[in-house]
C-alpha cells in the first residue's frame, strides 16, 4: 500500500461556524449512533505495535480521527478512508518515535501513543497532550507504570522523552482506575517481555474494545472487562493486522436521550448498547423517561416533566463525568432540586455559567451543582468550551424558547459526527451557520 497519501481532515475547523437551536415541538424517529471517539482514538494508537494494513469499520466522522491520522502520519503509520465509516491504517515498520508538538497541543488522546511507541522503538518524545481543559490531568501513573516496567523518564522544555532498551513485565496497583493509564500501561505490555498485571484497572466499554482489538492482532490478556487485567508479553512478530469494529458511542447516545427528556416525544436512538449504560439509564428511568433497550439499540418516550435526582459521578459502570454537562442541563428544566457531585474532575463546570445565560438555576460549590428546575429555559447566545459542554448547549437550547445561537463548535466536531444532521432528522429544529 502506498504510503503517499493526504491527511485532510473530515470536519474542517472553523471558528466561525455556529448552530443555532430554536426550541419547539416534540422529537420523533431515529437516530443512529456511530462509533466511539474514546475508543477508535485507542484503537488507531494501537497500529503502532505491529507492521501491516489495520482496517476499522463504524469510525466516526469526527475532527479528533483527522487529528489522530495525521500525528500517525508524522510517527510512520499513514491513514486512508476508503469509504464513510472505514478507515485503513498501513504501519510499514518505518516507524519515528517523535510526536510533534503542533499536533499533541490538539488533542488529549495522543497521550497513548506513548505506550506502543515505548515498546516497539525502545525511546519516545512527544510534548504534553492538550485537548479539552477541564481541569489538570496528569500523567503521573502513566509513569510510574512504565517506570516500573523498566523505562526512565526526563522532562525538559514541555516534552517527555522516555527509553528502555526492552521493557519488563511487572504487577502493577493502581490508586484509581484510570482509563489513559489503563490502555498506555496495557499496549506496552503487550510487547513487553514475561507477565505484567494491573490491578484496578479501568473497565469502560471503550478499554473492552481495546483489549478485543490487541487479542484479535495476536495478544494475550486476560480477564478482559475485570479490575485485573494479565497480560503476557509477546514479540512484535507474533502480531497481526486485523479487521475491527468500533464499540458505538455510548455519550453520544446519551445525548440524543437527552434531548428526547427536554423536548419531549418519543425516539430510537439505533446502535446504542444499554448494557454500556446500565446505571445512566436507570437514573433516566428515576427521571421519568420510559426505555426500553434491545438488540438493535434504545427506545426512550418523555412524557410530560422530568422529575429532579441527585446523581455522582464514579469511574465505570458508575455515572461517567462525560455524562455530566447533560445531566445538568436535563435538570436544568426538570421539577425540583437536584444535586450533581463531581467526583473526578471537580474543575468540569465552565458550562455552568452558560446555561445560566439561558436563564438556568444553578448554583456551584466546590464539587457540587444545586440544579433547581425552570419549566424552561430561554434562547441567547452561548459558547461550547469543550466538546460534552457543548452538546450540552445544544440539548439546552431545544428547551429553551427562542433561538440559542451556539459558538465554538469547532469543540463539538471533535467528539460529535454531524450531530445537527442527526438531530434534525427526528425533528429538532437546528441548522450549522
Amino acid at each position: 500500500m502506498s504510503t503517499s497519501v493526504e491527511h485532510s481532515p473530515v470536519v474542517q475547523r472553523d471558528d466561525d461556524a455556529s448552530i443555532v437551536v430554536r426550541g419547539g415541538g416534540p422529537l420523533s424517529g431515529t437516530v443512529e449512533v456511530p462509533g466511539a471517539k474514546n475508543s477508535v482514538l485507542k484503537l488507531m494508537a494501537a497500529t503502532i505495535l505491529c507492521d501491516g494494513a489495520f482496517e476499522l469499520t463504524n469510525v466516526p466522522d469526527i475532527a479528533d480521527v483527522a487529528i489522530m491520522g495525521d500525528l500517525l502520519a508524522a510517527i510512520g503509520v499513514d491513514m486512508v478512508r476508503p469509504a464513510a465509516g472505514e478507515v485503513v491504517l498501513d504501519n510499514t515498520g518505518r516507524i519515528t518515535p517523535v510526536a510533534p508538538f503542533e499536533l499533541v497541543e490538539r488533542i488529549r488522546a495522543s497521550i497513548n501513543v506513548l505506550g506502543p511507541l515505548l515498546a516497539r522503538c525502545g525511546e519516545v518524545r512527544l510534548s504534553m497532550p492538550g485537548g479539552d481543559d477541564f481541569g489538570a490531568r496528569p500523567i503521573d501513573m502513566h509513569v510510574a507504570g512504565l517506570e516500573a516496567m523498566g523505562a526512565e523518564f526526563t522532562f525538559a522544555d514541555g516534552d517527555l522523552e522516555a527509553r528502555a532498551d526492552r521493557l519488563h513485565g511487572a504487577d502493577i496497583t493502581f490508586d484509581f482506575p484510570s482509563v489513559g493509564a489503563t490502555e498506555n500501561l496495557m499496549t506496552a505490555a503487550v510487547l513487553a517481555d514475561g507477565v505484567t498485571t494491573i490491578d484496578n484497572a479501568a473497565r469502560e466499554p471503550e478499554i473492552i474494545d481495546l483489549c478485543e482489538f490487541l487479542v484479535a492482532m495476536g495478544a494475550r490478556i486476560d480477564g478482559i472487562g475485570t479490575s485485573t487485567l494479565r497480560i503476557e508479553g509477546v514479540t512484535s512478530a507474533e502480531l497481526a493486522p486485523v479487521r475491527h469494529r468500533t464499540v458505538p458511542d455510548r455519550i453520544q447516545a446519551a445525548t440524543y436521550l437527552a434531548a428526547c427528556c427536554v423536548a419531549g416525544g418519543e425516539i430510537d436512538v439505533v446502535g446504542a448498547r444499554g448494557d454500556h449504560m446500565a446505571m445512566l439509564l436507570d437514573r433516566f428511568g428515576d427521571m421519568g423517561l420510559e426505555l426500553t433497550t434491545s438488540d438493535s439499540g434504545i427506545h426512550v418516550a418523555a412524557r410530560g416533566r422530568s422529575r429532579s435526582i441527585d446523581v455522582a459521578t464514579l469511574p465505570y459502570p458508575g455515572i461517567a463525568t462525560d455524562y455530566k454537562p447533560l445531566i445538568i442541563t436535563m435538570l436544568a428544566v426538570a421539577d425540583g432540586v437536584g444535586i450533581v457531585t463531581e467526583n473526578l474532575y471537580p474543575g468540569r463546570f465552565r458550562y455552568v455559567e452558560e446555561l445560566q445565560r439561558l436563564g438556568a438555576d444553578v448554583r456551584t460549590s466546590g464539587h457540587h451543582a444545586v440544579v433547581r428546575g425552570v419549566a424552561r429555559l430561554s434562547g441567547a447566545p452561548v459558547r461550547a468550551h469543550d466538546i460534552r459542554a457543548g452538546a450540552a448547549m445544544v440539548v439546552a437550547g431545544l428547551a429553551a424558547e427562542g433561538e440559542t445561537r451556539i459558538s465554538g463548535v469547532h469543540h463539538i466536531d471533535r467528539g460529535y459526527d454531524d450531530l445537527v444532521g442527526r438531530l434534525r432528522s427526528v425533528g429538532a429544529a437546528i441548522d450549522r451557520t
